[in-house]
């Protein structure tokens, strides 16, 4: 991971770790501690683990190196709890049943799915973005909609006769 854009970014990030452990998730890997010496604004990657939905962590996107696990009793509660969240960038599920994590996938409102993996993001053809408040603009701004979205299409076909007397020859084959 990269530095963060600024060190008023970094200090934001960081503070989601400290109150996420203040509201009473469990910081599992703390990134504020493993950041490299020296100038730039990074953040070591975090995992914060029993996150509630009513935790302000929970509720705002974070955009940095930050991983919150929600734990949740049963496949209706997960799609609950997801679907209600204002935010639709990413989620993952992890299980062994292959129908509960058909049905999340399907049922799920968000942009990206991961099963078993814990951050889907996938590669860079493919779109990275959310849905509902994580979306800006009507499209997705990476993968092919984002190509789409800063290209104005034009095709145009030529052809290039020798010089010479005025004739129509299209250059198809001619059978004798």
């Amino acid at each position: 991971m990269g530095p963060l854009v600024t060190a008023e970014h970094r200090e934001r990030v960081a503070s989601y770790i400290e109150l996420a452990a203040e509201e009473g998730a469990e910081v599992v890997v703390d990134g504020r501690s493993s950041s490299p010496d020296g100038p730039g604004f990074f953040l070591g990657a975090s995992l914060v683990d029993r996150v509630r939905p009513e935790m302000r962590a929970y509720q705002d996107e974070i955009f940095g190196p930050v991983l919150e696990m929600v734990r949740v009793d049963s496949l209706d509660e997960a799609l609950a709890t997801v679907n209600r969240n204002p935010y639709g960038n990413g989620t993952a599920i992890f299980t062994g049943d292959g129908g509960a994590a058909r049905r999340y996938q399907r049922e799920v409102e968000v942009g990206m799915v991961g099963v078993n993996v814990p951050i889907p993001v996938p590669i860079g053809y493919y779109s990275f973005g959310g849905w509902r408040s994580s979306l800006f603009g009507d499209t997705h701004m990476y993968g092919p909609d984002g190509i789409h979205f800063y290209t104005r299409g034009k095709v145009v076909t030529t052809r290039w006769p020798e010089a010479g007397p005025s004739q129509v020859d299209l250059g198809f084959p001619q059978t004798r």
